[in-house]
């Protein structure tokens, strides 16, 4: 399991001093050393040239094709037979070396010191206020980004979700999973009208909005994974107003 974030609580906790950097819209992707692998351990086809200087030991990173290119990158990394011109696209961009034992300083540094053609490290900056964390946050959001991620310094990469390592955005986003369909009425007819879906907990909700023509046409499987944006949570922990953002295949999946 790879280093996950918790999202963070702007009233309890002061990131000043923290290592922040963009949040990026890509395909999770871990270098094993030899391949690079999904979170659900799926192998990723990339072409030998692109893979070729990477280093023997692991890398945590994302797969990546710019600000609003979600799809191009999914296009091109999770095609079994690799397409050349697709990945000449693509950068991976690396967050970390998972199994050095250092603290998260000392690994940025080591990074740093190596040279990839079609990778590179990933650009962190100090927090020096809460003023300069909304600023970055306006800046990156301004340039169609995400939002942003903090790290704090000092730390280890532990192989969890943990409270090291925090997303930051002007909404809220989360995952779930897919276990099942909901037909549509009226101008849905005959196709998707919600997925039924399930979080980590065990509550379930549907997820009705946000899905283009397309993809009402041939939504996410049963076991999929998706990431879905929602106002807050109710008393009862069920994500309001969720709507959909797209499926997510660098996740496990409980597909047959």
């Amino acid at each position: 399991m790879v280093l996950l974030a918790k999202t963070w609580n702007p009233e309890k906790q002061d990131l000043t001093g923290w290592w922040i950097s963009e949040k990026l819209d890509g395909v999770r992707a871990y270098w094993t050393g030899s391949k690079l692998v999904s979170r659900g351990d799926n192998e990723f086809a990339a072409p030998e040239w692109f893979i070729r200087d990477l280093p023997d030991h692991p890398l945590d990173g994302e797969l990546w094709c710019g600000r609003k290119e979600f799809q191009k990158t999914i296009s091109a990394v999770r095609k079994n037979v690799p397409r050349d011109h697709e990945w000449e696209q693509v950068l991976y961009v690396i967050f970390d070396a998972p199994e050095m034992t250092t603290q998260f300083e000392h690994r940025s540094a080591y990074l740093n010191s190596l040279k990839f053609p079609f990778a590179k490290v990933h650009h962190q900056e100090s927090c020096l206020s809460s003023n300069h964390l909304y600023q970055m946050l306006a800046h990156v959001e301004s340039l169609g980004g995400e939002g942003l991620m903090a790290r704090k310094p000092g730390s280890f990469y532990e192989n969890k979700r943990s409270s090291t390592l925090l997303k930051i955005k002007n909404f809220l986003d989360a995952e779930a999973t897919v276990v099942g369909h909901s037909p549509g009425q009226g101008k849905h007819a005959g196709r998707l009208g919600a997925l039924k879906c399930v979080l980590e907990d065990g509550t379930k909700f549907n997820v009705g909005t946000g899905f283009s023509d397309d993809e009402r046409d041939d939504p996410p499987e049963v076991g999929s994974v998706i990431t879905f944006r929602y106002q807050e949570l109710t008393k009862t922990g069920t994500p309001r107003f969720p709507a959909y953002v797209r499926e997510r295949i660098d996740y496990p999946s409980m597909k047959n």
